[in-house]
């Protein structure tokens, strides 16, 4: 593993100094690559170097337990060794998560597609709380949100809501949100204060590039047009501004009538048809890794239970990993990272076990 980072550490000097070339700062297509290699590799590089350090210190204490013949030295040596051991098998946990392959999609921005399932007005009131959960989760990470298409039952639910979370990262945050969402709690129409249970389905798909993520024929795509419908401004039942597209080979549809512009809404749904498709091909790769995983987290199971909200007990369980925290209220209002980063830990301790 650690011939790997020396090789790295070499490049990362070589890239020190490319950098600050004048002729390459000048072509500044070239000096942005090169410096975008420069951050993907420096995390590694530093943390090589604390690794190394900690490890001379490693060294030096076990020289001088092994070689003094104070024995208050000794004593020392020993204590301090018993610090460095802990660091260095610390540093070197952190070392090799590092070293792990990088999701390519992990700093891209993100689709999120909240559906109602089952459990009627119930379960739509419920899309609308996860849809308030995770805009209020991108506000605290100061990304943007960005509605794309919407069908609400008036009420505080929707049947279907469809927005992008711009942001570097987001889909590393959020990539294991994909699946069913229950929730448990007692209606507010409910008289005889029973506890009902109902569900939402929520995908997290990456932004895909229009060039080279995913293939995309035209001719497979059949687009219609036709007239706004439901509330919305003079535009509404006048002119031809919604557009729907149907993949013939998959068929896909795409509805998508939010903006005033046909144009607009054209370029919304062709965004959202390529994340859709890119995440079939997605799904089918990590079906295949999940074959060797004990988990389903990052498996692209879509059709799994991943999580409980239980109001009366005020907690969240997330069913892949067996947490569950009793935090309801500061969860519904975006305090995701605790469980974010349980998930994330998750997936890391699989993919290193896998490796070894």
């Amino acid at each position: 593993m650690f011939d790997k980072i020396e090789f790295v550490e070499e490049k990362y000097k070589e890239l020190n100094q490319k950098i600050s070339d004048p002729e390459v700062i000048n072509n500044q297509s070239l000096w942005q690559k090169l410096m975008k290699e420069h951050a993907e590799i420096e995390p590694v590089v530093m943390k090589y170097r604390e690794y190394k350090t900690v490890k001379s210190q490693f060294e030096g204490a076990k020289e001088i337990l092994e070689s003094s013949n104070d024995e208050e030295m000794r004593e020392l040596a020993k204590m301090e060794l018993s610090e460095l051991e802990e660091s260095l098998e610390a540093v070197s946990e952190e070392l090799r998560v590092l070293l792990l392959p990088k999701d390519p999609n992990d700093d891209k921005n993100v689709i999120v597609e909240i559906r109602a399932g089952a459990g009627g007005d119930e379960a739509a009131l419920f899309a609308g709380v996860l849809f308030r959960m995770y805009s209020m989760y991108a506000s605290s990470k100061r990304w943007k949100v960005e509605l794309m298409s919407s069908n609400d039952t008036g009420v505080g639910g929707y049947k279907e809501v469809v927005f992008m979370i711009i942001g570097k990262g987001a889909y590393s945050r959020l990539k294991f949100e994909s699946g069913v969402h229950r929730v448990q709690r007692v209606p507010e129409t409910e008289s005889a204060g029973r506890i009902h249970t109902s569900t939402a389905t929520v995908a997290v798909l990456p932004e895909v590039e229009e060039v080279g993520e995913v293939e995309l024929n035209l001719n497979d795509v059949r687009v219609d047009v036709f007239r706004s419908s439901g509330n919305g401004g003079q535009s509404v039942n006048t002119t031809d501004s919604a557009v729907r597209l149907t993949h013939v080979p998959t068929g896909i549809v795409i509805s998508m009538q939010d903006e005033k512009s046909q144009l607009k809404n054209k370029e919304k749904a062709f965004k959202i048809l390529r994340a859709k498709l890119y995440d079939i091909e997605l799904e089918k790769a990590q079906k295949e890794v999940a074959r060797e995983r004990k988990s389903q987290v990052g498996t692209g199971d879509r059709s799994e239970r991943i999580r409980t909200y239980n109001y009366p007990q005020g907690r969240i369980t997330d069913h892949r990993i067996g947490v569950t925290l009793y935090k309801l209220d500061a969860f519904l209002n975006g305090d995701l990272d605790e469980m974010v980063d349980a998930l994330i830990t998750t997936d890391q301790t699989e993919k290193m076990q896998m490796a070894e």
